[in-house]
């Protein structure tokens, strides 16, 4: 999985507004964070806004498919993040609107604990 470095750069300059977008290396693709908070990721595919069960009803409505993948056995797994719709592409205020879903699906997730330092 490759990704798009324009539209992260899209992504972020878009998202301005709300908060600063930073960026990290996952399995090709790239992981994106506003403020700290992950909600999104960017594949060769496009750009996929994290969801949960708060907003998985107006991702339904709008028919954005949910992020899957084929393990190597061929079982396909899914993750809880969204296709963006094709308007967030060239519209920033719709891509603020989606991604604030993203945003807000990102803080209602429960943090991981840190690893405790070995002394």
């Amino acid at each position: 999985m490759a990704f798009d470095q324009g539209l992260v750069d899209w992504i972020a300059e878009a998202m301005e507004p709300v908060g600063t977008v930073t960026m990290r290396k996952m399995m090709g693709g790239a992981t994106l964070y506003c403020d700290g908070t992950i909600f999104a990721i960017v594949s060769d595919e496009g750009a996929w806004f994290k969801s949960d069960s708060v907003s998985d009803a107006e991702w339904d409505a709008a028919g954005c498919d949910r992020f899957s993948y084929e393990m190597s056995e061929g079982r396909v797994e899914s993750m809880n993040y969204r296709r963006a719709p094709d308007e967030v592409y060239d519209d920033a205020d719709e891509l603020r609107r989606w991604a604030s879903l993203g945003l807000a699906a990102g803080q209602r997730a429960p943090r991981k604990a840190k690893a405790k330092k070995k002394q």
